[in-house]
């Protein structure tokens, strides 16, 4: 018997195609094998669904994970395997969210995209879309993570930034290596992959939204800060600090932050660089994040730390302590042990 896997539709530059005019439009997934003719030679059976509403992947809302999650969920016995097309821009978002809700995961969930629609003559989309379906249908390695390929390289969804606007070769993992590679053959690399799940599915797709992102700059003024911490209703904030997780150390800085805290808003430490982790307290300058209760998250990228972060604040609403906690531990492989 082939195996199967199930194409969830979503949006994005890959579903273009180009009409007698030249103008691009959105594909109805029905036209795929049109879009792709290779995937009629295929040794898997493919079907596919679509969201209620196709987006630009800039309009990505939690609502629209858990949409996609419910999918996942509710066909998760009939497939051996996910994928996702998906918009680039916050298709790291939506993989680290994925990773999140679906605890217990033990199937491949592969997004992907492309940087020029299937429209167009040079389009990256076709042989994005089918190594994915490759990878979430392969008998040759069992992948139970929510995972991103692109250019022929597949990386742990939550730790995936977009790194390039132009290039095919549009996304990075600058904190773990990627999984799989893919050539002439598939290279697994199995040792990386997370540990196989003894419990069944579980999927949560409650979130939190009421949030913030605050990147510091050697400038930024108690206007500025003071304005998102003291937004309505907020009730957690990540901070984008400098290298290994250094803050500015002005007492009106460290006063804001504290009353903060205090306030019950939880606060979370994620460095600006794309590569590297957050240490607290290797520098002086982040000693007194760390005395006021600071959160500091290693090496988190920050599509994983605010989805995280929505993600804990939704299923632990009455429980800021215990959010505290989990923040800083690993529970999709996000940060490094």
């Amino acid at each position: 018997m082939n195996n199967k896997v199930l194409i969830i539709y979503t949006g994005g530059t890959i579903g273009m195609v180009q009409d007698e005019n030249g103008s691009l439009h959105p594909f109805a997934l029905d036209r795929i094998y049109d879009a792709v003719p290779q995937l009629k030679s295929c040794s898997y059976d493919i079907d596919s669904v679509t969201l209620d509403e196709i987006i630009d992947s800039s309009n990505m809302t939690p609502a629209m994970w858990g949409e996609i999650a419910g999918i996942i969920e509710r066909e998760y016995n009939r497939y051996d395997g996910f994928v996702v097309l998906h918009g680039t821009d916050t298709m790291a978002y939506t993989a680290s969210a994925l990773s999140f809700m679906l605890k217990n995961l033990s199937k491949p969930v592969v997004l992907t995209g492309s940087q020029l629609p299937l429209g167009m003559l040079r389009s990256d989309g076709r042989e994005n879309i089918i190594c994915a379906l490759e990878i979430a249908s392969t008998r040759l390695a069992t992948i139970p993570e929510v995972c991103i390929f692109f250019e022929s390289h597949l990386y742990r969804g939550n730790r995936c930034t977009k790194m390039n606007a132009e290039n095919f070769d549009a996304f990075e993992s600058y904190n773990y290596p990627s999984l799989a590679k893919v050539g002439i053959n598939i290279t697994f690399k199995e040792h990386l992959f997370l540990p196989m799940p003894t419990q069944p599915l579980m999927v949560r797709t409650q979130f939190d939204t009421r949030v913030a992102v605050l990147k510091l700059f050697p400038g930024i003024g108690p206007e500025v800060v003071n304005a998102v911490l003291h937004a309505p209703g907020l009730q957690g904030v990540v901070i984008e600090t400098y290298g290994s997780g250094n803050a500015p150390t002005g007492q009106w800085f460290i006063s804001a932050l504290d009353e903060a805290i205090h306030r019950g808003v939880i606060v979370m430490n994620v460095t600006q660089c794309k590569a590297g982790a957050v240490k607290m307290r290797q520098y002086a300058a982040s000693c007194d994040l760390d005395r006021i209760g600071v959160v500091g998250a290693g090496d988190i990228t920050i599509e994983a730390a605010i989805t995280k972060m929505m993600y804990l604040l939704g299923i632990y609403p009455n429980d800021k302590e215990h959010v505290k906690q989990r923040l800083s531990d690993s529970l999709r492989g996000e940060i490094s042990e």
